[in-house]
């Protein structure tokens, strides 16, 4: 049990802690972590509520506290040595919504939550689905057909359940309030309580003659095509919400959204940088040397751009405005272009010999940095 958390650490309290302060910071760790008021983390917090029982059951207790203080997590054996708490609603079969009804004043709604969830309107589930588009869609944006699978009020029923829309029954177990009553016991006592009725699943009506489509659902799941529009700048990993297009909602509860992901594939000239876009273009040495009118690539179009005489390797320029546009907002980002020489390579005979005697030609005037350099190593070893 060496991996299990102090139990006066999962209560937030010190070790000499009073009766008083250890039942009032139970109940508060289980307020803040009851799974009804987490509905898109029920997994996480019925652990953390295992954990929260399993330390207020032995710390609450005289004795087993004072076997924990001495021994540890040993000396009193864990989930199985709780007094019947080791699951998250105990060996009773407890809702631990409804004691918690008794023990906060009703603060999830009078009986248990979970009691009136069934017949509560409830949002559909968002949809996640992910597209591939190119660079450029990423920077122009596009409009595209996308298909969905969700779920969607069965139109043979309207969404009763029921065949052709007929009535529903009262549950005869709890005459249509959805719920019993029933009486259970506690690590702080006997309560008497609300909980689902077993027979109805809490809807509190029974559907005689199941619609024959959706099988008294009340949805279907279909697939249909969806219009998605592409905004000009979306870039890698961001997400598109399209709402109301995920599964349509429950007990008259609004639909819930379409979320897609983009992935954007990667250009063979252009890479993007927020809304800057950089590129590189090879120049010849001649080019370098002696200046030149180039034809750069954008992604509105191929611009004409003039090469200085003198060029070093590397030099970077800026193309204002010929980036990305940005996302709602009227105004685009740069275009970054980068010059680098591509030395030559398979001269010929001729060729080296014409190199040759053009460097025979070149002084020290003529390379500015070169001399710059030797004369900063003449001074350091001077």
């Amino acid at each position: 049990m060496a991996d299990k958390r102090d139990y006066y650490e999962i209560l937030g309290i010190q070790k000499g802690a009073g009766e008083d302060e250890i039942k009032k910071a139970y109940k508060k760790k289980a307020r803040e972590n009851h799974p009804d008021l987490h509905p898109d983390n029920v997994e996480e917090c019925e652990e953390k509520m295992k954990e929260i029982n399993e330390a207020y059951a032995v710390l609450s207790d005289p004795e087993k506290r004072q076997r924990y203080d001495q021994f540890g997590h040993d000396a009193v054996g864990g989930a199985d040595g709780m007094g019947g708490m080791g699951g998250f609603g105990g060996a009773y079969g407890a809702d631990m919504s409804d004691i918690f009804d008794n023990l906060f004043g009703g603060i999830f709604g009078g009986t248990s939550s979970r009691t009136n969830a069934a017949n509560a309107p409830r949002r559909g589930k968002d949809i996640n689905i992910s597209i591939n588009i190119s660079f450029m869609e990423a920077c122009m944006g596009k409009t595209q057909e996308i298909s969905v699978t969700h779920m969607e009020r069965c139109t043979a029923c309207g969404g009763s359940g029921s065949e052709n829309g007929e009535a529903v029954d009262a549950c005869p177990d709890c005459h249509g309030r959805g719920s019993i009553k029933v009486t259970q016991q506690t690590p702080i006592g006997a309560f008497s309580s609300s909980r689902p009725c077993p027979h109805c699943s809490g809807k509190g009506t029974i559907i005689r003659n199941p619609c024959s489509k959706c099988r008294g659902a009340g949805r279907n799941r279909v697939q249909k095509k969806v219009s998605l529009t592409v905004p000009a700048g979306i870039d890698e990993g961001q997400t598109l919400r399209v709402t109301g297009e995920g599964d349509c909602g429950i007990n008259g509860g609004p639909a819930g959204n379409l979320n897609v992901g983009v992935s954007v594939r990667p250009h063979p000239i252009f890479t993007r940088d927020g809304y800057d876009i950089h590129c590189e273009i090879p120049i010849t040495y001649a080019q370098a040397v002696m200046g030149d009118e180039i034809t750069v690539p954008t992604i509105d179009g191929n611009v004409k751009f003039n090469i200085s005489e003198g060029t070093q390797n590397g030099t970077k320029t800026r193309l204002k405005g010929k980036g990305v546009k940005y996302l709602q907002r009227d105004m685009r980002g740069d275009q970054y272009v980068k010059l680098y020489i591509e030395v030559p390579k398979n001269l010929s005979k001729k060729q080296k010999e014409l190199l040759r005697e053009f460097e025979d030609s070149m002084t020290e005037k003529n390379y500015a940095k070169r001399r710059s350099f030797f004369d900063k190593i003449k001074d350091l070893f001077n």
